[in-house]
C-alpha cells in the first residue's frame, strides 16, 4: 500500500543538527528495500498559490490556504505493507526529530 508523508516544519520540535539529519541516508535505505517511490522539497508558503471555485467563478489567491506556524516543507511516497510499517518508516525521517511527518494512507480511485 502507498503511503503519503507530509514533511513538516514544527517550531517546538528540536534544533537541526546537520551532521545526523540527513534526509538522504533516509531515502537510499528505502530505494535499496524498494519501497520508495518518489519525494522532493516545496518551495516555501509564500510561493504557493490557492485557487477555489465558487457559484462558478475562480477565486485565486496568493500564499496557503491556512494560517499556521507549521509549513509542510515536502512529501515522500514509500510503499508500507500496513500503517504500523508506514509509521515506523517516518519515525526514522529525519524531521520527525526537528519537525513533524504526517502518514496518509494513499486512497486509489477504483
Amino acid at each position: 500500500m502507498r503511503y503519503v508523508l507530509f514533511i513538516c516544519t514544527d517550531p517546538d520540535g528540536e534544533p537541526y543538527d546537520a551532521a545526523t539529519d540527513d534526509p538522504g541516508s533516509w531515502v537510499g535505505e528505502l530505494e535499496a528495500a524498494g519501497r520508495y517511490v518518489t519525494g522532493d522539497r516545496l518551495r516555501p508558503a509564500e510561493d504557493a498559490t490557492t485557487v477555489r471555485v465558487r457559484a462558478g467563478e475562480r477565486i485565486v489567491t496568493d500564499g496557503p490556504f491556512t494560517e499556521s506556524r507549521e509549513r509542510i516543507a515536502g512529501f515522500d511516497i514509500i510503499e508500507a505493507d500496513d500503517l504500523d510499517q508506514a509509521i515506523e518508516t517516518a519515525a526514522g525521517h529525519p524531521m520527525a526529530r526537528f519537525g513533524r511527518v504526517e502518514v496518509r494512507p494513499v486512497w486509489p480511485f477504483e
